[in-house]
């Protein structure tokens, strides 16, 4: 490749700057996280997951010629941060212990995660071109930062409860278990709506439970429970 073929401007087409978006979102949560506003750092990671969901859609509608794969790798490199470590730094910073043993048990989970996402991701990206399947293998990787901020924005947060869903989601981002993506358009409608009750400050509680974000917590569990059993 000719020196003047390797400017960025010649890669980058308007699908990456929304997985910048997504990348951004991440790396925002984990500030807030790290600052200790968690519920921010929750909305933050949900918004990530709404630019992951639409770079793909993008870069369809836009006829992307994406030969050399930079848009494969820009919305893994980014899902990774928003996906892998947010997350990672949401459980760590989250979980407020000063029992030595608690304390390593958390540093592990977080490690978990974000080892889980890398391997999740690169697995992917191997096999996009050569298996072929309408099917995800292995829990998506969003999933664990769209279960891990419902559950806090739900107001029913269990820091142990939280571990262990996280040591569940992690082994399952790299099971050989397939999920369907998603095709229900009702239910991506109800989702979205759902979502943006989260995002914009309109009350929704009921006895101090967020009820938008118990409904898209049990929905998300659903979904990662009942195409294991399958």
């Amino acid at each position: 490749m000719e020196i003047e073929k390797t400017n960025i401007q010649n890669f980058i087409a308007t699908s990456d700057i929304i997985s910048l978006l997504n990348m951004s979102s991440g790396f925002l949560s984990i500030l807030c996280s790290i600052n200790n506003y968690f519920e921010l750092s929750a909305i933050l990671m949900i918004i990530a997951i709404m630019f992951d969901s639409t770079d793909g859609w993008v870069a369809r509608k836009t006829n992307r010629n994406d030969s050399l794969g930079f848009g494969k790798n820009i919305d893994s490199l980014s899902d990774i941060v928003s996906f892998g470590v947010a997350p990672a730094v949401f459980i760590y910073t989250s979980i407020n212990t000063t029992s030595i043993p608690l304390q390593i048990l958390v540093i592990l989970v977080s490690l978990l995660i974000v080892v889980c996402g890398v391997l999740r991701l690169t697995r992917y990206n191997v096999i996009a071109d050569h298996v072929k399947t309408s099917d995800f293998i292995g829990f998506p990787i969003p999933g664990i930062s769209f279960i891990i901020a419902t559950y806090y924005l739900s107001g029913l947060y269990n820091s142990y409860l939280a571990l262990i869903l996280s040591i569940i989601v992690s082994i399952l981002m790299i099971s050989n278990v397939k999920y369907p993506k998603f095709s229900n358009i009702p239910l991506i409608s109800i989702s979205c709506i759902l979502i943006i009750l989260i995002i914009l400050p309109i009350p929704t509680t009921l006895y101090s439970i967020n009820i938008p974000a118990l409904i898209l917590l049990l929905f998300c569990l659903y979904y990662l429970i009942i195409n294991l059993i399958k």
